[in-house]
């Protein structure tokens, strides 16, 4: 009996902590469906079928029967993989989802108006872990250069960011899509960064300053890769960072949905093809055949990031009420064998780091060193690859420290 109850715990502890990493991705498909359609679909089942995505949000689709042509003709060329969510037909090109149907479910599609394009907010759920849902923001802001552009785009930032702001704390959202910015210096990208407000984006890329167009983050750029533009797209080469996906503080700092570090990738861009077509050889990055499709399909490159559902060593918020001052809990349970949870209270917004130390009072896991936003939170702490014994964990959040103890035993 002992035996079965041992094997039952364990098939229990590995279903409650398993994790499905997903792969996200964002395309500007260039005014689909239209007459080269035929032409450049197997282009995109090339592309579509070699990256793989789990959740895929395309922006210039022109109608449902283009949603309904793509999803047949592209996603589901090769069997019965993917689904779609609701279509909104807007009045200009709009916003799309496909996702893997065994592993998703879609809620809902709420567009924002702006002055030009829809922004839409696609809600789903994994079906494995469907207390956690995942809002994407999908975006196609007003394009070309200068001033006048560049205020339209941040008047479209507005509209967005008046809705990320009314989210409760902790919300797991993101934003991806064709930003059209053309750097950090954009007020568009300053308004989507601004933390004055809980609904603010952060940028897996670090250190994006001045103008984009530069050589020095030529594996960043995502448009276009092609020199000549044709079929109404444009051409130049390698040389734009239009395409994006940025996410709310709760994902990117390991939150139950948790932004995998370094996996934004923008799709067949080796770094060596700036103002150049992406599929002049060599291509390091891809196959020749994935180059040729890619050049070929669309005037903009795919940017996928891979996210972790289930993530074991997340964050969560009870937002229900205000705690009036700094708390540190003790983990429980404790002692543990190998997952316990910790417990701690913010009253205020504040810059927060959770380290665990051994007795030689060396850190041997780390936790934030980031903002969080008040309220209370836990963390679970994983000590699988940990041995027996004592350790401490010490909560500095703004001049507030505290340790506490814990025992693991294995």
């Amino acid at each position: 009996m002992k035996k079965i109850l041992t094997v039952l715990m364990l098939i229990l502890t590995i279903s409650v902590f398993s994790e499905d990493n997903v792969k996200i991705m964002t395309y500007n498909l260039l005014n689909y469906p239209d007459i080269d359609s035929v032409i450049r679909n197997p282009r995109f089942r090339m592309v579509i079928r070699n990256s793989a995505p789990d959740i895929l949000v395309v922006q210039e689709m022109t109608s449902q029967a283009g949603m309904s042509g793509f999803l047949s003709n592209v996603m589901n060329a090769y069997g019965n993989v993917y689904s779609m969510g609701q279509f909104i037909d807007g009045t200009d090109t709009d916003n799309g989802i496909f996702f893997r149907t065994a592993k998703f479910q879609f809620i809902s599609n709420t567009r924002i108006r702006t002055a030009l394009r829809d922004i839409n907010q696609f809600k789903i759920i994994h079906v494995d872990y469907p207390d956690d849902t995942l809002r994407i923001f999908s975006v196609h802001l007003k394009s070309s250069s200068g001033v006048t552009n560049e205020n339209l785009r941040a008047a479209e930032v507005d509209s967005l960011r008046k809705f990320t702001n009314t989210l409760p704390p902790n919300s797991l959202y993101m934003v991806a899509g064709d930003f059209n910015i053309y750097g950090a210096y954009e007020p568009a990208y300053i308004k989507l960064m601004a933390a004055t407000d809980a609904g603010y984006f952060v940028d897996p890329i670090p250190n994006m300053t001045g103008v984009w167009n530069n050589p020095n983050y030529a594996q960043y750029h995502t448009q276009s890769p092609r020199v000549r533009g044709f079929g109404g797209g444009s051409g130049g080469g390698m040389d734009d960072r239009f395409d994006m996906i940025l996410m709310a503080p709760a994902v990117f700092n390991n939150g139950r949905i948790a932004y995998v570090s370094n996996s934004l990738t923008a799709y067949g861009n080796d770094g060596n093809h700036y103002n150049d077509s992406i599929n002049q050889r060599p291509n390091t990055a891809v196959p020749d055949s994935i180059a040729d499709a890619i050049h070929y399909a669309a005037d903009h490159i795919p940017v996928f990031a891979t996210f972790k559902f289930g993530n074991p060593i997340g964050i969560s918020g009870n937002n229900n009420e205000v705690p009036d001052s700094y708390k540190l809990g003790q983990n429980y349970p404790n002692p543990f064998n190998p997952v316990t949870k910790i417990d701690f209270s913010i009253p205020q917004n504040s810059h927060v780091s959770l380290n665990v130390y051994n007795t030689l009072g060396q850190v041997v896991k780390s936790y934030f060193n980031t903002n969080l936003l008040r309220g209370n939170h836990s963390v679970l702490v994983d000590a699988s690859g940990l041995t027996s014994g004592v350790y401490f964990y010490t909560l500095i959040a703004n001049d507030f420290i505290q340790t506490k103890k814990m025992i693991l035993i294995k």
